[in-house]
């Protein structure tokens, strides 16, 4: 895949970059998304509108990058879905963050006709996909990912097969709990600094320099400070995430009991009206359990 076509199913806050790096790799992105808008904006970087999931199967390649588990079924298997077009032998590549048995049920699913799909999740959010730097833990034949990988290069700087279908949904689940648990205790750390009359800024800089440095303090610390907290990934998605990592421990069956604290305080910040906000804003949730009121 050197140069191919692309359906891209999904333009949102991260399939819109994705599909605009694909375009300037010189790969034919054919762009469909229910916003008529965001399509507009592929068409205006060289991207092809898509009117239907059936104009865009129409395709070497489909990516898929939805909100959740529902829309994923929909729009795989559903009346009119990819599933319902795709010719023998197209690869369908879901990098949505959805339960590891919905990924499991497309794999079966299409295999039956004679589809190759991966579940291939990504982190790194709104900027790693604009950079073009995303990881990408993938789910599936190890063929498979060998005959994708150079289309996924141009979207991510990490990519590795993790196991097969389902398990790139296992590691997004882990991923996603390790994010939100970061977030909550930089929060705690901002909270605690600025209480003690301690200039934050200066001491998460101190901090992502030590042993506490993370991708999180690297990228959103001074923001954080700043109470800037424009979505580059949503609270509300968040949520949804933590509910796929919980109910991925039950289904192993272990007991991961700082993730459930914390999928209680991400659930705290939508109670509070925050789901639109980045989930950086896991630090109002903080000031507000200590009476330093936000608002």
């Amino acid at each position: 895949m050197t140069a191919t076509t692309v359906g891209m199913v999904g333009l949102g806050i991260m399939g819109t970059p994705m599909a605009a790096n694909l375009v300037r790799a010189g790969h034919r992105v054919l762009g469909h998304d229910l916003s008529a808008d965001r399509v507009a904006r592929l068409v205006e970087v060289g991207g092809e509108a898509a009117g239907s999931v059936a104009a865009a199967t129409d395709a070497d390649l489909v990516i898929t990058m939805l909100p959740d588990s529902p829309q994923v079924e929909e729009v795989v298997l559903g009346p009119g879905g990819v599933l319902e077009h795709a010719k023998p032998g197209l690869l369908l590549v879901d990098m949505s963050t959805i339960r590891p048995d919905t990924a499991r049920l497309v794999a079966k699913e299409a295999a039956a006709r004679g589809v190759r799909a991966l579940d291939a999740p990504v982190s790194g959010g709104e900027r790693g996909a604009v950079d073009g730097v995303l990881s990408i833990m993938i789910g599936g034949a190890a063929e498979d990912v060998a005959a994708v990988r150079p289309v996924l290069e141009v979207l991510g700087a990490t990519i590795v097969h993790v196991g097969p279908s389902g398990a790139g949904q296992t590691v997004k689940a882990a991923n996603q709990l390790v994010v939100a648990g970061t977030y909550a205790l930089v929060a705690e750390a901002i909270v605690l600094l600025e209480a003690s009359g301690v200039d934050a800024g200066g001491a998460l800089d101190v901090l992502a320099g030590g042993l506490a440095g993370s991708r999180v303090l690297e990228l959103k610390r001074a923001s954080m400070v700043a109470r800037e907290f424009r979505p580059g990934f949503r609270i509300d998605l968040h949520h949804k995430d933590m509910g796929i990592a919980t109910a991925a421990a039950r289904d192993a069956g272990v007991a991961l009991p700082v993730t459930g604290l914390v999928a209680q305080l991400v659930a705290a910040a939508r109670a509070q009206g925050l789901g639109g906000l980045d989930h950086s804003a896991l630090l109002m949730v903080a000031e507000t359990i200590s009476g330093r009121d936000y608002r």
